[in-house]
């Protein structure tokens, strides 16, 4: 029996800046177990310094991290993979052979680090139903990207599903529809197999790419299951010695 402790180490958000696109604040997972320490997705640029500081509260350096595993090819999901030096890298087959495909363009791929992950060999291609590292199954759920794919982690009595951006939010998991895809129907698809496979077992987690870790309550709706944190300071005056706190964590 497989049994890993999972802790999300960055919340992901559920917004989008107005004047300057995507906010890029993805979740990022620890994995540990079965002798290994594993990222699930790594985060922007923007998000370094949160991570290095939460990596030190769980006594975690960079070399020790094994695999980081990465649900699709967006910036705000891959790009941190390079401070991870020991790590193996898995991404999906068809995800990356997709990637490394586009010329540079205004989307979110990052296209250098896409051209790194193409051809360095500490890079495995992952097939969608295959088991790649114990416990852990990979299913297809194209659509945000073509090659996307759905992490389901057995632990025991319950699984843990990261979706990544196959399904962002709680929003998109209950409107079947998703901000920001390649193919509304293929994404309309995939989101019921996520559906399908967090009812297959009572207690199943949850764990998407731009929101908080959710449980289905006894009517299958979607609950949180941690509190949001998240806001901006911002300096407005003419004293760097004065800022404000924007709190982002309830609507208007």
């Amino acid at each position: 029996m497989h049994r890993y402790q999972v802790d999300v180490l960055i919340q992901g958000f559920p917004g989008r800046a107005i004047c300057h696109g995507g906010l890029g604040w993805s979740t990022v997972t620890l994995i540990r177990g079965q002798g290994r320490t594993i990222l699930l997705d790594v985060g922007a640029f923007g998000m370094r310094k949160p991570l290095e500081r939460r990596l030190n509260e769980f006594s975690v350096a960079p070399t020790d991290v094994t695999d980081v595993v990465l649900t699709h090819a967006h910036y705000d999901h891959v790009v941190n993979f390079t401070l991870f030096p020991n790590a193996k890298i898995w991404i999906g087959q068809v995800e990356i052979d997709w990637a490394a495909m586009q010329p540079p363009g205004f989307n979110p791929l990052p296209e250098l680090y896409v051209q790194e992950l193409a051809t360095s060999k500490r890079v495995e291609r992952v097939a969608s139903g295959q088991e790649f590292i114990p416990g852990i199954h990979a299913y297809a759920v194209p659509g945000h990207t073509p090659g996307h794919l759905l992490f389901v982690l057995n632990n025991g009595e319950h699984d843990i599903l990261f979706t990544g951006d196959s399904a962002k939010n709680r929003a998109e998991l209950l409107s079947r529809k998703v901000v920001d895809t390649d193919d509304d129907k293929e994404s309309a698809k995939s989101i019921e197999l996520i559906w399908q496979y967090w009812k297959q077992r009572p207690g199943n987690l949850l764990i998407p790419g731009h929101d908080l870790t959710m449980a289905l309550d006894s009517q299958d709706q979607p609950c949180y299951l941690a509190e949001r944190e998240a806001g901006i300071r911002v300096w407005f005056t003419e004293s760097i010695e004065h800022s404000d706190l924007i709190d982002l964590t309830h609507s208007s």
